[in-house]
């Protein structure tokens, strides 16, 4: 994860970016979010992050009931300036809209795989944007082949509140926002490092 100037970029020098800004940016397989207008850029993700995305995608959507959806690489407007690309996220039904690229009302649910590069900042920033946007649930997933891990959190009165802290083989149950079981172990299994 970097942070960077517009100098350069054709962005504008001047002023906070806006997600119109966003337009601007290569299609280079890198991931373009704003923070209070600044822009912080994550690189393509690694294997192992897609598998663990595609997994958790797939087990959730076999879970997932009537009226939610579960989408992945959807971006989140919490504001004109605060744009957020969480892994995968689950929405209501009636507040997605598939003419559009994002969502701008909040998810039940936000889901980041953490990479080495943006572990330090899922855990606090991010945690800290999707509290005071109002999503009612936030996982943090770590996608290391050696020691899986998944951290959940519920939002109670504006903060989120720990309530699950597993991993290895250890199941991890959740209640919000569907009944679902996941075993970190089970979504890198098959994967090595070389």
């Amino acid at each position: 994860m970097a942070v960077m100037t517009a100098a350069g970029t054709g962005l504008p020098p001047d002023r906070p970016l806006t997600i119109e800004d966003l337009d601007l940016m290569p299609e280079d397989g890198n991931r373009y979010e704003l923070d209070d207008g600044v822009l912080v850029v994550s690189p393509a993700p690694a294997n192992v992050h897609q598998l663990v995305v595609s997994r958790l995608q797939m087990l959730l959507g076999a879970s997932c009931p009537a009226g939610l959806l579960v989408v992945s690489g959807n971006g989140v407007a919490v504001s004109a300036s605060q744009y957020r690309i969480p892994d995968l996220v689950v929405v209501r039904e009636e507040s997605f809209d598939l003419a559009g690229v994002s969502v701008s009302v909040p998810p039940e649910l936000a889901i980041e795989v953490a990479s080495p590069s943006t572990a330090i900042y899922d855990r606090n920033r991010k945690k800290d944007v999707y509290a005071g946007f109002g999503i009612d649930s936030y996982w943090i997933v770590t996608p290391s082949p050696s020691q899986p891990r998944i951290v959940a959190f519920d939002l109670a009165s504006g903060k989120y509140r720990q309530i699950a802290d597993v991993s290895g083989g250890q199941p991890f149950i959740a209640s919000k926002p569907f009944p679902v079981e996941i075993v970190p172990a089970a979504l890198v299994a098959g994967s090595r490092r070389r």
